[in-house]
């Protein structure tokens, strides 16, 4: 036991003489002691360093509470199709099995990943049944529960979902009075090699045309409210006035701060946080020109984008490297969650109307991010394009069960009870002169209310 000492005898005289004679060598009593401290010290050192590797195996994320559940536990998980969620497993298990065994080390989830993508290539035409059992026999279900947090204008202790999809705008090859709004490229020489391009420049001076002329223009749209709103969810088809279908994707940013208008919108009294939604905000613009251009200007960042090979029938590509799947598909913060990571989400979502009464309870994949994906129970959930799905991903703004998938086998690590006592409260002047420091939950800016949580900015 830690803190016990073992006394040890030591040796008498006749008994040392009779060892030596028979050509014994003694270790006097303090050396063998000594030699026996050291090595319980080397075996603490090694079991120290043990635990710290198993810690590092297993799973924790900063600022969570990590509470196992079981599969029968989770409401609605057989009424749903697991076949699309292991589509899309699939499609990241191609980025996953690129993977090498240094980076297995680095983040053993990734590891462990691996694995079930291997178990995963077994699994012949897919049936919702056959799917669901591949995601029981290799995970086990995981809620992640964070401390009350604020997400913008939304506080709450719980996972936190917002939606965001692929718009679709009108475009030329060539300005005229109809298309007069350029999306840029950024300079050849930085493509795919700096994520901040023009940094000395904001939105007012490329808006006011710091950048006309230099040939970085892409295309040119109808609406600056079309180039402001593809901007802010990072991607965009454009329909070419040609017929052909251009793909845009982002690639880089003037590296400005991020500011969302609909956040001033609510702040000004304009829109509550309650009715926020996308459409909300396009509509004032619309119905508001000038005081909408406005709004724009004080969102300082501005994106560029890169044009794509895909297909009108293919989805963009998310931050893993591996095509979207409407309604199976989220951004996280990677800095805590591993690309390829299934989640589980539970929520009552605004989906057939403005209330949130809809039940969801469906399994992602986690493949994407964005600026505004912050936080251990936070995500987008991507919808795809075209008919309401705009309407749909920027009404999105509610709380409810992030469950992830964990591969079994990895070391789960839950909240420790504590072993000390709890400490005395301040006096009252001491708590007095800590009113108004930052609280916890203040430790991480909010993210952005609905309707603004993809700028990749």
């Amino acid at each position: 036991m830690a803190g016990r000492r073992r006394l040890i005898p030591g040796l008498s005289g006749v008994a040392a003489i009779g060892l030596l004679a028979a050509g014994v060598v003694i270790v006097s009593p303090v050396i063998a002691h000594a030699k026996k401290a050291h090595a319980k010290s080397s075996h603490a050192k090694k079991s120290a360093h043990a635990k710290a590797a198993h810690a590092k195996s297993g799973v924790h994320i900063p600022g969570a509470t990590l509470e196992p559940l079981s599969f029968a536990t989770l409401e609605g998980w057989k009424d749903d199709d697991q076949s699309a969620a292991f589509g899309s497993f699939l499609n990241s298990c191609r980025a996953i099995l690129n993977s090498t065994p240094a980076m297995h080390r680095k983040k053993p989830l990734l590891g462990k990943l691996y694995k079930a993508c291997r178990q995963a290539q077994l699994v012949k035409a897919p049936t919702a049944e056959s799917a669901r059992k591949f995601f029981e026999d290799n995970f086990q279900p995981v809620r992640v529960l964070p401390p009350t947090r604020s997400y913008g204008f939304y506080t709450g202790t719980d996972g936190f979902f917002t939606g965001y999809y692929e718009p679709q705008v009108e475009g030329s090859r060539s300005r005229s009075e109809e298309y007069k709004y350029p999306l840029y490229r950024v300079p050849a020489k930085f493509a795919g090699k700096k994520s901040t391009v023009f940094p000395h420049l904001d939105r007012k001076d490329i808006v006011k045309g710091a950048l006309a002329g230099k040939g970085l223009e892409i295309c040119w749209v109808k609406s600056p409210i079309d180039a402001f709103f593809a901007q802010i969810q990072g991607s965009t088809r454009v329909k070419l006035d040609s017929g052909d279908m251009l793909r845009l994707n982002y690639i880089a940013s003037n590296g400005k701060p991020y500011t969302p208008v609909g956040r001033i919108l609510i702040d000004d009294g304009i829109i509550s946080a309650e009715e926020m939604t996308m459409d909300k905000i396009r509509q004032y613009m619309e119905t508001n020109p000038e005081k909408g251009e406005e709004l724009r200007l004080k969102n300082r960042s501005y994106v560029f984008f890169r044009e794509t090979s895909l297909k009108p029938h293919e989805e963009p590509i998310g931050a893993q490297g591996v095509p979207l799947t409407a309604g199976r598909s989220i951004a996280v913060d990677p800095k805590i969650h591993v690309y390829g990571t299934p989640v589980w989400i539970d929520a009552k979502l605004p989906i057939k109307g403005d209330a949130p009464v809809d039940p969801y309870q469906h399994l992602l994949i986690a493949q994407d991010t964005g600026s505004a994906i912050r936080g251990p129970a936070r995500a987008d959930i991507y919808f795809g394009y075209g008919g309401d799905v705009p309407s749909i991903a920027g009404r999105i703004k509610q709380f409810g069960r992030f469950v992830m998938l964990v591969p079994k086998g990895m070391p789960i690590e839950t909240p420790a009870v504590a072993t000390v006592p709890v400490p005395q409260a301040r006096p009252p002047k001491a708590s007095a002169e800590n009113d108004g420091a930052p609280k916890k939950e203040d430790a991480n800016p909010p993210s952005l209310p609905a309707a603004e949580t993809r700028p990749k900015t």
